[in-house]
């Protein structure tokens, strides 16, 4: 009788331990807030392909830079530190011309031209990455960006010397172009530095605004739609090579769903988070025709600077976007 205990009791534990073999886990880090929308569509993702591999891969989204800092998310993929990501490839403009397409000032300033110019990046973005060792999963755009300040800009000779907000090699030209003093402040710290007068104005999306309750300090937005810069979801190869074939086509089909389901949720989350920066005083206004001009001649601008940068890849993407 205490041999068959035994017995069954070994054979319990080897198919738990066989169980913890097959059982696969993946961390994803990501620089947003848990309730930001990006990274409740991550947690989404990741529960669908829980579901889809009966649990055989878990992932677990570490969120608001949590386990890496934003400008580190990109090279933990690379290296399998993390074998997933979430970027900002704006980011990343510096590495390579082509991430920060999409960080442009008014070449692609709605959702749908926003969906055009991403069509037109892609294959190259899913090439260089390829080339880095990593998989583009998905990618999923911010809202329309806007100027937040302290008082209302009525032409881009408001924002001379004013301590700006730079996440990015596009936002820190746009600052040099205005006249305004750009300071590097990432998403995880903007609190904080609107908070102690380390910056005084900023271009981002409502989103950001409401996450990081910008109207506690900043009361004005005037809405520019500059700019929709994407997210992009980065697997890496190795790790995503070594997944058998079912659970590789899971990961495939829940990136899909969670793109299809970013752009849908960016589009009705846009009109969502004016309405709560609105209620909780925030005084939202469209641009005026000297601001649209002058920013207008900013983005003419950082184009030529960026084709300039670009070389010929650049102006083969430019020219399929505006086909």
């Amino acid at each position: 009788m205490r041999l068959s205990r035994l017995l069954l009791s070994a054979a319990a534990a080897l198919a738990v331990s066989a169980t913890a073999q097959a059982q696969t886990k993946w961390d994803l880090p990501a620089a947003y807030p848990a309730t930001n929308y990006h990274t409740e569509n991550l947690v989404q993702f990741a529960g669908d392909v829980d579901k889809a591999t009966g649990g055989k891969l878990k992932i677990t989204v570490h969120a608001n830079a949590s386990l890496f800092k934003a400008p580190e998310i990109k090279r933990a993929v690379q290296g399998g530190q993390a074998q997933m990501g979430e970027i900002l490839l704006a980011n990343f403009q510096n590495e390579w011309q082509i991430y920060g397409a999409d960080g442009l000032p008014f070449l692609a300033d709605s959702f749908e031209t926003s969906a055009k110019l991403y069509k037109a990046q892609k294959p190259l973005l899913e090439k260089k990455l390829g080339e880095q060792g990593m998989l583009l999963l998905y990618s999923v755009p911010w809202p329309p960006q806007g100027i937040y300040a302290k008082k209302p800009i009525s032409a881009a000779a408001d924002l001379k010397g004013v301590k700006w907000r730079a996440y990015s090699p596009a936002t820190s030209r746009v600052a040099e172009l205005v006249g305004a003093q750009p300071v590097t402040v990432q998403a995880a710290e903007l609190s904080q530095a609107m908070a102690t007068g380390v910056i005084e104005s900023y271009m981002s999306s409502g989103a950001t605004g409401y996450d990081t309750k910008t109207y506690e300090h900043l009361k004005f937005w005037t809405d520019t739609q500059a700019w929709l810069p994407k997210n992009a979801v980065l697997v890496n190869k190795a790790a995503f090579d070594a997944l058998d074939k079912a659970t590789q086509s899971a990961v495939l089909k829940a990136g899909a769903d969670a793109e299809a389901r970013g752009w849908a949720l960016a589009k009705a989350k846009n009109v969502e988070y004016l309405d709560l920066l609105k209620k909780n005083g925030m005084t939202i206004v469209p641009p005026s025709a000297q601001l649209k001009t002058d920013m207008k001649k900013v983005g003419d601008t950082m184009l030529t600077e960026w084709l300039d940068k670009a070389g010929p890849e650049g102006k083969a993407l430019i020219d399929a976007y505006r086909k």
